[in-house]
């Protein structure tokens, strides 16, 4: 199995207690590494940094070029929650390449991870909520345009609706968005994902793993896709500070065997991003990502 990854991810100086976890990937990865039984499955790589062209597939040139210039009004670059940096302007093309790179492995291997992305609060033409470009989407697009696949079925599990995802892809029939979120949670107004299952605040394991078999299941055999790319968010955990929801460890881990044993079954790539975790004890976001990588071992290891 191959991880992608790049040391860049948590490369990224940001003010004195900013909310977001950024030295979780490195901590996440060197975990993988000192694990002896899964990093004996997994192989790390790297792929190039997106480029202009694949990013302006999904968004406004204007955008991305102000992005890339450092040029965004002050006002832009506080709703994304970064401040402007070459730093955050690498990290951003690595981990949006690595997301690519990752959906391309899976088309050729049946399966593949980047620790990092899930930037489903990007929108067009903005950023937002620590997403400055929508990975998944330019990923998908990239492939049917490359004319490797003909649909692509993005499932988001974050605790956050994939708001940016729904809006871009809100009339492209070759790519499908299905979010299971929580419904009183950021953002606060919704769009219209082609499939949403929002959840109440405090909602458990044994409903959301209900509500997201009948989800799977639905789109699955109505859309036939090629490739599945998981948003696996880690957020849906009882723990996490920005999310209502209150999944155990064990039940993240049979989110994510579910998510992968429906594509085994149905014989369909999956490629996973890593999505969100906001824990002011980076450890516990830790064992919550953790459990991506136990079931990836679980369902994928040994074959």
């Amino acid at each position: 199995m191959k991880l992608f990854y790049h040391p860049i991810y948590s490369q990224l100086a940001l003010p004195a207690h900013h909310r977001f976890p950024i030295s979780k990937y490195q901590r996440l990865y060197d975990k993988v590494c000192a694990n002896d039984e899964l990093s004996a499955y997994l192989e790390t790589c790297c792929a190039p940094p997106a480029s202009l062209e694949q990013i302006n597939l999904v968004h406004e040139p204007i955008y991305v070029q102000q992005f890339l210039d450092g040029c965004l009004e002050s006002k832009a670059q506080k709703r994304i929650g970064f401040p402007y940096s070459e730093e955050l302007v690498k990290r951003t093309l690595q981990s949006v390449g690595n997301t690519i790179g990752a959906a391309k492995e899976a088309l050729s291997s049946g399966f593949a991870i980047n620790l990092g992305g899930g930037y489903h609060h990007a929108f067009a033409d903005y950023g937002s909520g620590y997403c400055i470009f929508n990975d998944a989407a330019i990923a998908a697009r990239c492939l049917v345009n490359e004319q490797r696949v003909d649909k692509v079925l993005i499932v988001d599990l974050d605790v956050h609706q994939g708001d940016g995802s729904a809006a871009i892809l809100a009339h492209d029939e070759d790519i499908i968005t299905l979010s299971v979120h929580a419904e009183q949670n950021f953002p606060r107004l919704k769009q219209h994902s082609d499939y949403d299952f929002a959840l109440q605040k405090g909602c458990g394991d044994e409903h959301y793993l209900e509500t997201l078999a009948q989800a799977l299941n639905l789109v699955i055999r109505l859309h036939t896709p090629d490739l599945i790319i998981y948003n696996a968010g880690a957020d849906v955990v009882h723990e996490d500070e920005l999310g209502v929801l209150s999944l155990t460890l064990e039940g993240v881990l049979a989110r994510d065997k579910m998510v992968m044993n429906s594509a085994l079954q149905h014989h369909i790539p999956l490629a996973c991003v890593l999505g969100g975790g906001y824990q002011r004890n980076v450890n516990g976001v830790i064992e919550a990502h953790w459990q991506l990588l136990r079931a990836a071992h679980q369902c994928y290891g040994e074959k």
